[in-house]
């Protein structure tokens, strides 16, 4: 067991197991709750990224615990230790090859003016050893700065880890990407958000050396940046609007070369939640959550299970003809070398809302507008309810993410919380009959 750490907002400090093993009452799936404490502010990190330490043992999740900082919990044990300390913003980057953790922290000058963004390096194998042997010592031992990144390059806190894990990506900022050439024309505000207008890019840093340098500018917002964890140098990200983009998934190398989207959708495609599952597919969500109209004039209508959860502006007319399932929609994966798209399912009644896969090829999975969580086998298009009564009341939606050896999936959850809004981090265990087929 962990030795108590007296510091209590020292990197380190261990929290009590809140750990729960519970049966979902209409599935009978497995469910184990690594947080259960209502009001807690937990979160997973976001779906397009790896969650688990590389020996697999430690989850890695956003928390208000201590206000600002990451936290990681065993799933065996449900320790929970805080793995930051003086705060992070954006994305959290777990590698798969090592035990480190990448982040990033805003720098600012005495009259709180900012200055740049650094990039640090946390070595969770250090760190969670050293908590279990009662031989914690100060953040200097487990963190490093990797650079600092000039402020009027990086204003967001996005960022992607390459395959390599030799640098990291990030957004550049919207000023700075104007200086560069852009090969399109610098694209408006698209649909009832008014969101998405250009320019946009992405810029990496040299983890060894901090040079932070522009990969390639483009005419959109940028928004959710990925590195392909088995193709090092390879950069995916979206155009971003809050809702249908004009062409959402693109594609580069790391030297800004290759620059091309990745499904070419039409504008009857509402193309969302993007990610990399292996090393040539991409997981979509091509949703139809919009009534089809009987003709031009008649009134948007639509049963409550097409819209129960979604804001008012998903709705609306001014994404253009897109997202109803008068075309083909549901869970789909393309191939990012050959371009081929296979439609993999479509909940009964709902729509796939944010997806995910197992990099070996056998599932895809995602969430619905109700909060259910679904598998489908892409091996024989079965359909399978995993997990249902995650309330829709929930501060975020599912959020689905495999675990690299497609085995579990975690997800977050308002499940167990008192005030229907609060989430816990919770892993759903494949049913042992599921897990037997990967070995046929």
């Amino acid at each position: 067991m962990f030795c108590a750490v007296p510091l209590l907002a020292q990197m380190g400090r261990r929290f009590p197991s809140e750990r729960k093993v519970i049966t979902d009452p209409k599935t009978g799936v497995e469910l184990v709750f690594l947080t259960s404490k209502s009001g807690t502010g937990d979160s997973k990190i976001y779906q397009t990224h790896n969650q688990w330490t590389s020996d697999g043992r430690w989850v890695v999740f956003r928390s208000d615990r201590v206000p600002g900082e990451a936290m990681a919990v065993n799933e065996e044990t449900g320790d929970i230790v805080q793995v930051t300390e003086g705060g992070y913003t954006g994305m959290l980057c777990v590698a798969r090859k090592s035990m480190n953790l990448y982040h990033m922290r805003s720098v600012t000058d005495s009259d709180g003016k900012r200055t740049g963004m650094t990039v640090v390096e946390v070595d969770l194998g250090r760190l969670l050893a050293d908590v279990e042997a009662g031989t914690l010592k100060k953040k200097q031992a487990y963190e490093r700065v990797c650079g600092v990144i000039p402020a009027d390059m990086c204003s967001e806190g996005d960022m992607a880890l390459d395959g390599s894990e030799e640098f990291v990506y990030f957004r550049l900022d919207k000023e700075y990407a104007r200086t560069m050439p852009i090969a399109e024309p610098i694209a408006p505000d698209f649909g009832p958000r008014h969101m998405g207008a250009g320019p946009g890019g992405i810029g990496k840093m040299d983890l060894a050396t901090g040079k932070a340098e522009p990969v390639v500018a483009v005419h959109f917002k940028v928004g959710h940046i990925q590195g392909n964890p088995w193709h090092p140098g390879e950069v995916i990200f979206c155009w971003e609007t809050g809702g249908k983009a004009p062409q959402r998934t693109w594609m580069c190398n790391a030297d800004g070369t290759g620059l091309k989207p990745i499904y070419r959708e039409t504008a009857h495609d509402w193309v969302t939640h993007e990610a990399v599952i292996s090393a040539d597919e991409l997981v979509i969500a091509i949703i139809g959550h919009r009534p089809i109209k009987a003709s031009p004039d008649a009134s948007a209508g639509g049963g409550k299970a097409s819209i129960e959860g979604l804001e008012s502006f998903a709705m609306s007319d001014d994404w253009g003809p897109s997202g109803t399932k008068e075309y083909a929609t549901g869970i789909a994966v393309v191939n990012m070398r050959t371009r081929e798209l296979t439609l993999e399912g479509q909940v009964p009644g709902d729509n796939f809302w944010h997806v995910a896969g197992s990099q070996d090829g056998r599932w895809v999975a995602g969430d619905d507008f109700a909060r259910e969580l679904w598998l489908i086998d892409r091996h024989t298009g079965e359909r399978i309810l995993l997990t249902a009564g995650h309330k829709t009341t929930a501060r975020d939606h599912v959020h689905p993410t495999f675990k690299p050896d497609g085995t579990e999936i975690e997800i977050q959850s308002a499940m167990l919380s008192d005030d229907g809004r609060s989430m816990n981090i919770c892993i759903v265990r494949l049913p042992k009959k599921l897990i037997e087929k990967i070995k046929e």
